[in-house]
């Protein structure tokens, strides 16, 4: 039996695809929205997709959001209970300059219209908007937590905050029910082929130099694909005191990205030819996720090692090779 009608925008990409085959697995059905950008491989995305477009659960949707009329919208909303938003132009150094158009468009623009069809339909009994640990930027107090100032460090970061106070402002003056999950740095399986860990399991498989912006003692809080999914979809199953609450999700310790190459080169059994390049302008020092509100408000508890992580990413990445899908 099902337990309700999902939206899932971005449906196609690394962490919506994984949230989608979790919601089908438990029983929900999902109606999933992708548009396809050109960001990176059409090929990747739809193989994203394999196991989903098999369940007679899932709809897959192609639109852009920020192009479809907030009627058309409304009545693809109207079908659901939820709605995941994960859609996004991603990507920290790609969003300076004359790309910007296209953060505004996927990630401000997209976002707004589909409020407004929320609210329209008045059906939806959470609204889940993904937004990143970008908003935060340069925080000198760590670890970060949900009050502090949000000062972005980038343009994508903006953009970000930006969909975040619309979000807010939906909230306060119609009462959307909307929740904003903050994520710290996603890692894992079908990760984006232009993030760090990707790029650096891919090449050290295939003998090739990685590349290092700065000098690699920047710190992340690397948070596993699956504890994201789970503190996502805990986010439209848990009470409604989530509601209007922005939560940080992310393990809650930060690993120099140095002492993270060193586990892949010995996962990958090789040693790395490290390349270092200039500081790249928007990357933060640091990030550590406070996540005490997600213990309390969620009951979540991220479980995955970083070691065990990045040995289910490599393991993805080589056969990906093999296939010839990377």
């Amino acid at each position: 039996m099902s337990r309700g009608g999902v939206l899932v925008t971005g449906c196609a990409g690394f962490i919506g695809s994984h949230i989608v085959e979790a919601l089908l697995l438990m029983g929900y059905d999902v109606v999933g929205v992708d548009c396809f950008t050109p960001y990176y491989s059409d090929r990747i995305k739809r193989h994203n997709l394999t196991e989903a477009l098999h369940h007679r659960g899932f709809k897959l949707v192609e639109l852009d959001l920020s192009r479809t009329s907030i009627d058309d919208l409304t009545s693809i909303v109207r079908d659901v209970s939820y709605v995941i938003h994960e859609a996004a132009q991603p990507g920290v150094r790609s969003s300076w300059g004359a790309d910007f158009d296209a953060y505004v468009k996927h990630n401000i623009l997209a976002s707004q219209k589909l409020l407004e069809a929320v609210l329209r339909a008045r059906s939806v009994k959470r609204f889940v908007y993904a937004s990143s640990s970008s908003i935060y930027g340069n925080i000198e107090s760590i670890p970060i937590s949900e009050e502090v100032t949000p000062r972005p460090y980038s343009p994508y970061g903006v953009t970000k905050l930006t969909a975040e106070n619309l979000c807010r402002v939906y909230y306060e003056n119609f009462n959307v029910p909307i929740v904003i999950l903050r994520y710290f740095t996603v890692y894992g399986p079908r990760q984006r082929p232009d993030m760090a860990f990707h790029k650096f399991i891919k090449s050290m498989l295939k003998g090739e130099p990685i590349y290092v912006y700065g000098d690699g003692q920047q710190a992340r809080d690397f948070t596993y694909i699956e504890d994201v999914v789970e503190a996502t979809i805990r986010s439209i199953e848990c009470e409604d005191n989530v509601i209007g609450q922005a939560i940080n999700v992310g393990y809650g310790k930060p690993v120099k990205l140095m002492d993270v190459i060193e586990i892949i080169a010995e996962l990958c059994n090789v040693e790395p030819q490290i390349v270092f390049k200039e500081e790249m302008k928007g990357d933060v020092k640091a990030t550590w996720a406070d996540i005490s509100k997600a213990r309390k408000l969620l009951g979540w508890e991220p479980r995955t090692k970083l070691r065990d992580g990045l040995e289910a990413e490599m393991l993805w990445i080589k056969q990906a090779i093999e296939i010839g899908l990377i």
